[in-house]
Order: C-alpha cells, then sequence, then structure tokens
C-alpha cells in the first residue's frame, strides 16, 4: 500500500490514531476531521487534511473552546502566522512517519530481550498491547498499535529513562509490526516527536510530513463557546495538498 498525497496519509493516520486513543469515530469535515476521545477528558482534536492559510485561520477562529487541539501537517514556523488569536503551538514540532509491514519470517528474529526484563503483548477491541517489565515489576517501556484495514497506526511509544539504550524500544516496535503485520496490515504510520524521529529511522521508518500542533487556550475576547466545540461552518474548504517532507506524539 502507498500513499501518493499527504492527505490520503493523514485520512488513514486519523482513523488508527482514534481507535489507538479509545476515541469515537473521527467526525469528518471539509478540512478534515474531528476526534473526541472518551471520559474523563473528552478531549477534542482537529485534525487538518489540508493546511493552508485560509482553511487554518478559519477554522481557529471558529473554535473557542479552550483546550481544544489542532494538529497540521506542516512546518511548524508556517503555521505560526495562521493561528487565530487565542491559539499557540504547543510542544515541539514533530512528524509524520510511514513503513511498509511485512510478516515475520522466524520469531529468532526479534531483538533479544535483555536478561531480567519481561515482555507481555496482547490486543484488546483492534489495539495490540506491549509492555517491557523490569525485574522488579516496574514497565520499563511500552507501545501499542491500533489496525484499521491494510494500516497500523503505532501509538505511545516510549522507554522510561532508567531503561535507555538496551534496546526496548526497537522490541516494542519489532512486536507491534509484527502483530499489525499478521493481522494483515501492510503499511505502518506514526506521529513522532523530534525526539523519537532517530530511534523509528533506525528501524525502517521515514518521514512524510512535518507535524504541528497548536492549542486554543483562554478565549481573549471573552466570546461564548460553541456547544459542540467544532469551528463555525466555513466559507470554503482548503484546497492545498500539503506536500511531504521532513517517542510517539501526543
Amino acid at each position: 500500500m502507498h500513499f501518493t498525497t499527504t492527505s490520503e496519509a493523514v485520512r488513514a493516520w486519523v482513523h488508527g490514531w482514534a481507535l489507538s486513543r479509545g476515541a469515537g469515530e473521527p467526525d469528518p469535515a471539509p478540512w478534515g476531521f474531528t476526534v473526541t476521545a472518551g471520559p474523563p477528558r473528552h478531549a477534542v482534536s482537529h485534525v487538518l487534511t489540508t493546511a493552508d492559510a485560509a482553511t487554518v485561520r478559519e477554522v481557529t477562529a471558529g473554535t473557542t473552546k479552550p483546550g481544544v487541539r489542532l494538529k497540521a501537517f506542516v512546518r511548524a514556523e508556517a503555521i505560526a502566522p495562521w493561528i487565530a488569536p487565542g491559539w499557540s503551538l504547543s510542544g515541539e514540532p514533530g512528524h509524520l512517519m510511514s513503513a511498509p509491514l511485512h510478516p515475520a519470517r522466524t520469531p529468532a528474529l526479534l531483538p533479544l530481550l535483555p536478561h531480567g526484563y519481561r515482555l507481555r503483548t496482547w490486543t484488546r477491541d483492534g489495539v495490540t498491547y506491549a509492555r517491557v517489565y523490569a525485574a522488579d515489576g516496574t514497565q520499563a517501556a511500552r507501545g501499542q498499535a491500533a489496525v484499521t484495514g491494510a494500516t497500523a497506526v503505532v501509538d505511545k511509544v516510549e522507554t522510561h529513562p532508567g531503561h535507555r539504550r538496551r534496546g526496548l524500544g526497537r522490541l516494542i516496535m519489532r512486536t507491534l509490526t509484527d502483530a499489525a503485520a499478521e493481522q494483515g496490515a501492510t503499511v505502518g504510520l506514526l506521529a513522532s516527536s523530534a525526539e523519537g524521529r532517530a530511534l523509528y529511522e533506525s528501524t525502517g521508518w521515514a518521514v512524510s510530513a512535518p507535524l504541528a500542533n497548536a492549542l486554543r487556550g483562554a478565549d481573549p475576547a471573552g466570546r461564548a463557546e460553541r456547544p459542540d466545540h467544532r469551528p463555525a461552518r466555513m466559507t470554503r474548504a482548503g484546497t492545498h495538498d500539503t506536500a511531504a517532507s521532513g517517542q510517539a506524539y501526543p
């Protein structure tokens, strides 16, 4: 499976990301999708499949609920002047990354589990979870992957600082991608922080697009919030498809 545009890859990623996060089905809009995670926080994210200046301005100007997040697959320096008052860039810029998936040829090809560690995996409601525990029972590394059709979205990959540089991140990634391939996935997607990029590239992943995150703060004008947390209806939809360029992202 091959994505010919960034928009196509983002559409595939958002469905797997929503499944991984326990959210409802992404709500489509002319500019992309709104994803609402379940309780207790009911976090809302607007994910743009296309992100030009007009689209970003209209979506952010029409969203007044504090705490709503925006994900746009453009460089942070490009989106910064487009967002409306009350919004700010959130966290470090990241990347949308992808990789072809192949069924494991033999379990022997898995990275070795260091002495004293224990790996546990299980699948529930379309999401496969992998956890590595240290000898004292504490969690050393974790990750999960959601399969939707031919796409697997790897998510929430992290290694505890006290257990890094022991190959646990590679083990988690290989375990998740092998499980996804066994479930029929042929391509993997993930949203990576800048810090996590090196790990993923070392395991065969490549950057497909930049990723910028923005957060809606308190409304400086004191306007009333929209009860459904969604932006006001746009007068036009963005049409620009952003070209691809250069620890899984929140």
